[in-house]
């Protein structure tokens, strides 16, 4: 047996143990850190107003607590306005569902020959092997319920920490990272650190800036049309256009479109075409002006950059692949050397040459 032998199988148990223990660990600060980076991202898109502020002569900690304070005001109106219209929904379909209940049944009655009546339908309901198991697994599972929500409820609550922190202590921090590291690496990282906080937090405000008016303009329009709650419709269509990747169009626009059918098909029809309408003007016009000055991702590169992040973080992941994959961009725009392509109509040669050969040819014709 070679001597170096038991030292290289020691060495690996080594390795694999330690390998063990910080996967251990890694899955068990999982969740942390998935919070953490969440902060990361929520700080570079408060930094901007946090730093004017600050400029202005306030203090970074009350300027981080304003500004967390007007995202909070604006957050908490979005979730008052959509829980207004779905507790109304509720209420309504609540109302109307012992109409809707035995409107069915005479429906069935008469083209089925059936003998239902709603009194029976409903004692039958009531006292079902499944209504009671359903129940009684609902009892159970209360426990459950109430913990899952105190858990987001302290998620929520963590990253709410670390975002303020981050943001009101952003100096510091870069101070703190950059005093471990030569003089030379230190202009390369803040360097790096500011184009994050550039384009994470103007890629987010314009996104705002489009939700803003795409909410107005969905507002005046179904108000126009005399859709009910033209308001919290509006807010959602904004918000969830812009700032649920990729899916965010389609989302939006279903909700418009089952209030307004319930009122008339035509007005639904009518809701159509305007989203229609109104996305190719968001998407030629509307789009290139505000993001000209900030960050602009091609469509294919956002859809695939959400894929990745999903299939990385999950819903996590999906949320922040658009502010990371604008941020890789301004990296690249910032330190990749880019060269002049030359006049070159690919398969026919440059273009002094197709001249050329188009003078040759009438030549011999």
């Amino acid at each position: 047996m070679p001597h170096w032998l038991p030292r290289a199988f020691v060495l690996a148990l080594a390795l694999f143990a330690v390998y063990q223990v910080l996967s251990w660990a890694v899955l068990r600060v999982l969740t942390l850190l998935l919070d953490v980076l969440i902060a990361f991202f929520l700080a570079l898109a408060m930094e901007p107003a946090v730093a004017g502020l600050a400029r202005r002569g306030m203090r970074r900690g009350p300027a981080t607590a304003l500004v967390s304070a007007v995202l909070l005001v604006a957050a908490a109106g979005f979730f008052f306005a959509l829980g207004s219209l779905f507790a109304e929904q509720v209420s309504r379909i609540v109302d109307n569902l012992p109409r809707y209940v035995f409107e069915v049944l005479r429906w069935s009655n008469e083209h089925f020959h059936t003998d239902l009546h709603v009194d029976e339908l409903r004692s039958g309901l009531v006292h079902s092997d499944w209504v009671r198991g359903y129940l009684r697994n609902g009892a159970r599972n209360v426990w459950g319920v109430s913990a899952t929500v105190l858990g987001g409820v302290f998620q929520l609550l963590t990253v709410a920490l670390f975002t303020f922190y981050f943001a009101a202590d952003g100096p510091r921090l870069r101070t703190v990272l950059c005093s471990i590291l030569p003089p030379a690496r230190q202009a390369e990282v803040l360097r790096a650190w500011e184009i994050a906080v550039s384009k994470t937090g103007g890629y987010i405000y314009s996104r705002a800036l489009m939700a803003l008016i795409s909410a107005a303009a969905h507002y005046l329009f179904l108000r126009l049309l005399g859709v009910p709650y033209a308001a919290a419709l509006g807010v959602w269509v904004g918000a969830v256009s812009q700032f649920v990747p990729t899916v965010g169009t389609y989302l939006a626009g279903a909700l418009p479109l089952l209030i307004a059918f319930t009122v008339d098909p035509w007005s639904a029809l009518w809701v159509l075409v305007f989203i229609v309408l109104y996305q190719q003007f968001e998407n030629y016009v509307l789009q290139p002006r505000i993001t000209a000055r900030t960050v602009d991702i091609h469509p294919a590169v956002a859809f695939a950059s959400v894929i990745a992040g999903t299939s990385l973080l999950g819903v996590v992941g999906a949320l922040v692949a658009i502010p990371a994959m604008a941020t890789l961009q301004g990296f690249l725009s910032a330190y990749v050397k880019r060269y002049e392509v030359s006049d070159v109509s690919f398969g026919r040669g440059p273009r002094g040459r197709r001249r050329g050969l188009g003078r040759w040819l009438s030549r011999l014709r």
